[in-house]
């Protein structure tokens, strides 16, 4: 990421729009123009905060990024503009994750969450607004307190005002930085839960293939540590 990292007020700040980019610049100009504020935006800029903070035509905005976007779908390029959270970001294209993550593997993950803390946040992400004491239900397990406040210290989740039951508890709701770390533009991206089911009965299906195969043929591969790294199970937090 640039040391020059853009952030965008909120709408209502700005009483009147300050024209950044003079009416008689090119197309390619403005491409050029949204192509390094996204790339150096903190958070995902909106379409209205773009146009609001550079005094661009709301619908040059939008015609130069989808411009932009079918620019990047060429296979020459590495990256792609994709919504997320309502804003534009860069990421980089699927079929270049292993390469990515083959230069990127001694490094410290940015984000890392424990096995309880991804199921916590799924049924959060599913069942939202959502209590605790619904939660614990749900996993079957107790102590979610402690992996709701760790999911509220990274922002993924935060309150939603409090359940109309005895007791009045609080609730829970994922937040605009969970649509960011996982690349959504909005919940209705979430896979369906037939859908992930289906993935984790696929992934299954690959361990048992691990575990089940033949000791000879074991012995005689060389790839064994490996299918070790594989079974290895991440540490919590």
């Amino acid at each position: 990421m640039s040391d020059s990292v853009v952030t965008f007020p909120d709408l209502a700040e700005k009483s009147e729009q300050v024209r950044i980019v003079e009416p008689d610049v090119s197309p390619e100009q403005r491409m050029g123009i949204l192509e390094a504020v996204i790339f150096a935006a903190e958070d995902p800029p909106t379409v209205e905060q773009l146009a609001t903070a550079l005094g661009i035509p709301i619908e040059d905005v939008r015609s130069d990024i989808d411009s932009l976007c079918k620019s990047y779908a060429s296979e020459a390029r590495g990256v792609e503009i994709r919504a997320v959270g309502g804003g534009y970001r860069m990421f980089t294209k699927p079929q270049h994750h292993e390469a990515v993550k083959a230069l990127s593997k001694s490094q410290q993950p940015r984000l890392k969450l424990s096995l309880a803390a991804l199921e916590t946040l799924a049924v959060v992400a599913y069942r939202q607004p959502v209590t605790i004491p619904e939660i614990q239900s749900i996993r079957g397990v107790a102590h979610a307190s402690s992996v709701i406040h760790t999911l509220l210290r990274h922002k993924l989740v935060t309150t939603a005002g409090r359940k109309k039951v005895i007791g009045r508890p609080m609730q829970y709701k994922t937040t605009n930085d969970f649509l960011v770390h996982f690349g959504l533009n909005d919940l209705g991206e979430l896979p369906t839960l037939k859908e992930m089911e289906e993935l984790s009965l696929a992934a299954l299906d690959e361990d048992l293939q691990v575990v089940q195969k033949p000791d000879d043929e074991q012995a005689g591969d060389s790839s064994g540590d490996e299918n070790a790294a594989i079974l290895d199970t991440e540490p919590p937090d």
